[in-house]
């Protein structure tokens, strides 16, 4: 049906790549790009379906146009870093070419994940006649879709949102990330914000946390509140919500190791002078761990990620868990990647089909919950990324 270009070439990247190329039919052309060409060339060898690859600096607005304008794909799926996605927006404006991505903009030098920016790209979006879908990935993404599902289908009115992501994974390694290790970090360490009465309530990062066990045997895992970036858009497209919270896992060993390299700055994200070279102690950091796109073949265990929904129907309180577990191992026999970025690549995948099939495609700027669920979750089913409903789950959330 269309061609399309993907930009980035780390983990994700190349599940969305792979999964393209599994639907032929949808994506007829797949042209993967990134500022190091021969990561991209690595991706297309693994996969029997011809991959063109393209060398551009996501950074440098004329070098997208040249690339988008020589190549006229019908859209463009960013899974660069989100530092780049008002350049490619812009480049997308600039060659008329519809854009989607999965995580939203974030400025390099503030640690703040924000819809706003990229909300202001509106009608600029809409003048030209062209659709930017946010955050089609899995949070954001999926759970968007689990949360706006839910509504639809089963409350007249939500009340209380509680997105719970749980990686059960364990690939060896005394610290790593399971995806880029900056945003990673910076997100992890960043202030909690959490919607309440009509507000964002502010507290530190990783002060609160509560026990949370998974169902079908995943396990029992601590669950730490932090802030992520879908509260934002849902608690703006859902006026009904009291209250929105995320919550995440970690390990003793994860949390120790960061409290470590926080004590000593080696995450921060101000540059300093050494030895007359200015570096960034985070981005020196992200030199030293493992690249998480080579973390497929020795992680083992299952995601869990959710949404624990509760709100009003016929008169009567109501609560859902949604949710999708996944196999690491599942995962790298398909497509050699770990779970993480199979999650992501998926609905970013999804998204893009959504919008190349006509059922979503909408001029303007949107976020994945004002877009009707129900073929999106179709797809989730049918690709890789099966999801169940449990009506008046037993749990006690904080």
């Amino acid at each position: 049906m269309a061609k399309v270009i993907i930009i980035g070439a780390g983990g994700v990247g190349q599940v969305v790549t792979h999964k393209c190329a599994q639907l032929p039919e949808v994506f007829t052309e797949i042209v993967l790009a990134s500022r190091n060409e021969d990561k991209c060339k690595k991706i297309a060898a693994q996969i029997d379906t011809p991959i063109r690859t393209a060398q551009v600096d996501a950074d440098k607005v004329p070098e997208l146009v040249a690339l988008f304008e020589r190549e006229k794909p019908f859209m463009v799926i960013n899974v660069a870093l989100p530092y780049q996605d008002l350049t490619i927006m812009d480049a997308c404006l600039e060659a008329g070419v519809h854009y989607m991505d999965t995580a939203n903009y974030e400025p390099l030098d503030t640690a703040k994940f924000e819809y706003h920016w990229q909300w202001a790209y509106q009608e600029k979006f809409e003048k030209a006649g062209l659709m930017a879908l946010l955050g089609s990935g899995f949070d954001p993404g999926a759970t968007n879709m689990f949360t706006a599902y839910a509504a639809k289908h089963y409350f007249d009115e939500i009340h209380t949102l509680d997105i719970i992501d749980v990686n059960g994974g364990n690939h060896g390694y005394p610290f790593a990330t399971n995806f880029n290790p900056e945003i990673n970090i910076r997100e992890v360490t960043a202030e909690c914000r959490h919607w309440e009465n009509g507000e964002f309530v502010e507290t530190p990062a990783m002060s609160l946390h509560q026990s949370f066990s998974c169902p079908d045997d995943v396990g029992t895992f601590n669950i730490y509140r932090m802030y992520h970036e879908e509260l934002e858009s849902l608690t703006k497209h859902f006026p009904s919500l009291k209250k929105a919270q995320f919550w995440m896992s970690f390990g003793e060993s994860y949390l120790k190791h960061l409290e470590v390299l926080g004590n000593v700055g080696m995450t921060s994200i101000e540059p300093i002078n050494f030895n007359g070279v200015e570096i960034v102690p985070i981005q020196f950091l992200k030199a030293l761990l493992p690249d998480p796109s080579t973390l497929g073949p020795r992680t083992v265990g299952k995601t869990c990620i959710g949404c624990v929904v509760k709100g009003v129907k016929d008169g009567k309180q109501k609560s859902v868990y949604v949710y999708n577990i996944k196999d690491h191992q599942d995962c790298y026999r398909e497509v050699q990647s770990q779970a993480i970025s199979y999650t992501t690549g998926v609905p970013a995948m999804i998204g893009a089909k959504m919008m190349i099939e006509g059922k979503w495609m909408k001029e303007g700027v949107w976020n994945m919950e004002q877009l009707d669920p129900d073929p999106f979750m179709d797809d989730m089913n049918q690709h890789g990324l099966p999801w169940q409903i449990i009506e008046e789950p037993d749990f006690n959330l904080i």
